[in-house]
C-alpha cells in the first residue's frame, strides 16, 4: 500500500506529530500527549489511529496486550509531499507570492534565512525574468498584470 501524506486531515497531522517527536508510541501515551494540547476523547484518538493505520500511515506492533504504534512516513516526506501537492495546485505564476506570504508569516531561524537565501541566489542567474501563467490563459485574465 502506497502511503500518501496529502490524505492526512488536520487532526491526523497533529497525532503524527506526537509520533514523530516522541517516536513509537502505545495508544495511551498518545491520549495523553493529544489530551495535554486538546480537549479530545480517548475514542477520539483511537479512531484517528485507527485511521492512520488503515491509510498506511502508521503500523501496529504487539507489545504483550497493547499495540505500539510506528510511523510508516517520515515528517520531512510528509512535509514535502503535502507542500508539493498543494503548490501543483496553484497558478506558476503566483507561487512565489505564495512563499513570501509564507516566509513573512513564519518564524525562521537565522540559518533557514541563510540557506534560503543561498538557493535564492543559486537559482537567480538562470531564472526567468517572469514565471508565465499556467491557468486557462491569458485571454481569460487569470494573471493579468
Amino acid at each position: 500500500m502506497a502511503v500518501n501524506a496529502t490524505d492526512m486531515t488536520p487532526a491526523e497531522w497533529e497525532v503524527m506529530r506526537i509520533i514523530w517527536t516522541k517516536g513509537s508510541l502505545g495508544s495511551s501515551e498518545v491520549i495523553a500527549a493529544i489530551q495535554a494540547k486538546r480537549e479530545w476523547t480517548e475514542s477520539t484518538v483511537k479512531t484517528l489511529l485507527r485511521r492512520l493505520v488503515k491509510k498506511g500511515m502508521l503500523a501496529t506492533e504487539a507489545d504483550g496486550r497493547k499495540f505500539i504504534y510506528v510511523a510508516q512516513i517520515d515528517e520531512k516526506t510528509a512535509m514535502n509531499e503535502t507542500t508539493t501537492d498543494l503548490f501543483d495546485h496553484l497558478c506558476a505564476m503566483k507561487k512565489g507570492a505564495v512563499i513570501n506570504n509564507l516566509i513573512a508569516h513564519t518564524e525562521l531561524s537565522q540559518d533557514d534565512i541563510r540557506s534560503m537565501q543561498a538557493m535564492l541566489a543559486a537559482k537567480l542567474p538562470d531564472a526567468p525574468k517572469q514565471v508565465a501563467c499556467d491557468c486557462l490563459g491569458p485571454e481569460d485574465g487569470c494573471c493579468a498584470m
